[in-house]
């Protein structure tokens, strides 16, 4: 009876699992991942109305917001909704804040009719506070 101290066989087996490409492969997906995710936030392109007498909001993750399409189209934050589901959308998106304010972004060529369609939604769903965004009107000297 003999027994292989040291040295490889050639019937030994190497049971070791390269997990080099699995590396790289999860750090290209975290790459795309950190490219892309910033502009899934963003939303619809709206062309805001342009207004002189404005105040500044900085505008945070935790904004509530109703974006309205030229083609009459409505988004509650950055997902598209059908103008039947609109109300259920905007409480399903209020129910864990505490303050109801939203803020409203329609496109300057979106018919009146339809903002006013997203208002009244809004108040039928308890929104008392709304703030319609523009666009700041810059002077020829650049300022605001």
């Amino acid at each position: 009876m003999s027994m292989q101290v040291g040295g490889s066989g050639a019937n030994e087996v190497k049971a070791d699992i390269n997990v080099t490409p699995l590396v790289d492969v999860m750090l290209v997906l975290l790459i795309i991942v950190m490219l892309v995710a910033p502009l899934v936030q963003q939303g619809v392109s709206l062309t805001l109305p342009i207004a002189a007498n404005t105040s500044d909001h900085p505008e945070t993750s935790d904004d509530t917001t109703v974006q309205i399409t030229s083609d009459g189209r409505y988004w509650v934050n950055g997902q598209q909704v059908a103008e039947t589901e609109l109300r259920e959308r905007i409480d399903e998106a209020l129910e864990s804040k505490k303050q109801k304010i939203v803020l409203i972004k329609a496109d300057q060529e979106a018919d009146y009719g339809d903002v006013m369609h997203a208002m009244d939604e809004l108040r039928a769903a308890g929104v008392e506070d709304m703030a319609l965004i523009t666009d700041v009107r810059r002077t020829a000297g650049g300022g605001e």
